[in-house]
């Protein structure tokens, strides 16, 4: 789904809308929050902020056709976790400052057309991994987004860890064949 499609759903039909919004966007949201907690949260801490991140941008969202939601919701997110971050190293102690030093650092230096050229083919690669159906996207992402053992995606996707092996593997020879088909190379 197109963000300008997502972005008249959310005019037209708000809860489909902003269900649209939150699919489309989980992964990328969740992906800059945890870099950006990680070290000062559990996961859990992530998944709530992830969470604040849509509500936040669903209450604020002006859904006109000249938003650019991937910057919006991108901002948004690096935002909140930002605050997190700064919340959860106050309760712990841990100083956040060098890290934040580390991100804006990180920002000068970012090379802005391969990093649009490297999200282009995520995009491009999570709509593929999708197309494969559940439950081996959900194995797929859980295993090399997320980094989950195959434990973890077993009580994840209500099956045994072997299973989950066996449906990674042969999801990776599918992944591979669609890519080979639609002549991408990553």
């Amino acid at each position: 789904m197109t963000d300008n499609e997502i972005l008249r759903l959310m005019r037209d039909d708000p809860p489909r809308g902003q269900r649209a919004l939150f699919d489309k966007y989980y992964n990328y949201v969740y992906a800059i929050v945890s870099r950006l907690i990680s070290g000062f949260g559990s996961s859990s801490d992530m998944e709530e902020c992830t969470a604040d991140v849509f509500a936040a941008a669903m209450m604020k969202l002006e859904p006109r056709e000249d938003t650019a939601l991937k910057s919006f919701i991108g901002t948004a997110a690096r935002n909140a976790a930002i605050s997190t971050r700064r919340r959860l190293a106050s309760k712990t102690g841990l100083d956040c400052r060098e890290g934040d030093e580390e991100l804006s650092a990180l920002a000068d230096s970012q090379d802005i057309a391969e990093n649009a050229e490297k999200s282009e083919r995520s995009e491009l690669l999570l709509r593929m991994i999708g197309e494969l159906g559940t439950p081996d996207s959900v194995i797929l992402i859980q295993k090399y987004y997320y980094d989950k053992s195959s434990k973890e995606i077993a009580e994840m996707v209500g099956m045994n860890a072997a299973a989950v092996r066996v449906r990674c593997g042969r999801a990776m020879k599918r992944l591979r064949k669609l890519l080979d088909e639609n002549d991408i190379t990553l």
